[in-house]
């Protein structure tokens, strides 16, 4: 009678085996099985179809590879826009402020990585957020987002942009219909140049890059000349290319000056394509002696900027 149970027990547990064994290769010929593999990517398929169908084509949004990290009105719209002309970078549109704000940030990489393009499996995602620099808060989160994550700093003549910021937010207030004071008169306090005006600590160049030195490898952040960049934009947009270990792809014919705007429009399959209005705004007026006090007291941290980045800039 035992002998009986025994056997009868060996009997289930090898039926029980190889029952197991039947399953899993029923599974394993379903995973790849060729009805259900997406059909190959088509060049075609434009970028509105592939984020509404990503299981057909493999696309998918990633986190960033690079990040445009500032500097406020130095040129990041106009350097997003013309990385984008690259076939393979898809860009985020909009500004992201993930690492810069908290109510952002709280919500964590999931959300971040929703902000993002969809891109295919060996494109580049890029984002900016000109704010990013600026931040104390920033680097470390970055770093821990992606250590190895290409940031490229673009800037101008610190003066230059200082004028730049106020003449946005004057506008802004312009267009809400709240007075503002004037440039000089936020710039200078009792003859001498106001430390605590904001825009005036943003062109600081110095203090912010020297945090974002504390965490990234000099190496990892590419300085594009904003300036040179308005003035003829394929030399930095080549320094660019290289930077991201881009093959070159994008060529002077890219780029026509537009005389009614006054700066480059880009060309990209036929299609040209302008900045907004919003883009080299007349600037508000600055006196001439606030201008030479301010240009004096920018020496010393541009001196130090320099000093950093191993190169210098035709600046004020």
């Amino acid at each position: 009678m035992l002998w009986t149970v025994l056997l009868a027990l060996l009997v289930l547990l090898l039926l029980q085996t190889q029952l197991s064994v039947c399953l899993r290769d029923l599974r394993s010929g379903a995973s790849v099985s060729p009805l259900h593999s997406p059909p190959p990517y088509s060049s075609s398929t434009s970028s509105a179809s592939s984020s509404s169908s990503s299981s057909y084509n493999a696309t998918q949004q990633r986190l960033p590879g690079a990040v445009i990290i500032g500097v406020r009105k130095g040129g990041t719209r106009a350097l997003l826009e013309m990385l984008n002309l690259h076939p393979d970078v898809e860009v985020a549109k909009a500004e992201v402020h993930y690492f810069n704000v908290e109510e952002h940030f709280r919500r964590g990489l999931a959300w971040y990585r929703a902000q993002m393009p969809f891109t295919l499996p060996g494109q580049l995602t890029v984002e900016k957020t000109p704010g990013y620099f600026a931040a104390p808060q920033v680097p470390v989160r970055v770093w821990d987002m992606n250590p190895a994550v290409r940031l490229l700093l673009i800037v101008r003549d610190p003066a230059e942009r200082l004028v730049s910021d106020y003449t946005q937010v004057l506008h802004n207030r312009l267009t809400q219909h709240k007075p503002y004071q004037p440039l000089d008169e936020l710039l200078l306090h009792e003859g001498h140049i106001n430390h605590g005006y904001k825009a005036l600590q943003r062109s600081l160049y110095h203090l912010h890059l020297a945090r974002w030195l504390e965490v990234f490898p000099r190496e990892q952040i590419h300085v594009v000349d904003g300036d040179a960049l308005i003035r003829d934009p394929f030399p930095e947009l080549r320094k660019a290319e290289r930077f991201l270990d881009l093959p070159p792809r994008i060529n002077p014919s890219n780029f026509y000056f537009n005389t009614t705007k006054g700066f480059y429009c880009l060309l990209s399959a036929g299609h040209d394509k302008c900045l907004d209005e919003s883009k080299g705004r007349p600037h508000a007026p600055l006196s001439a002696q606030a201008l030479k006090k301010l240009c004096r007291y920018f020496r010393k941290p541009n001196k130090r900027f320099f000093e950093m980045v191993g190169r210098s800039f035709s600046w004020c």
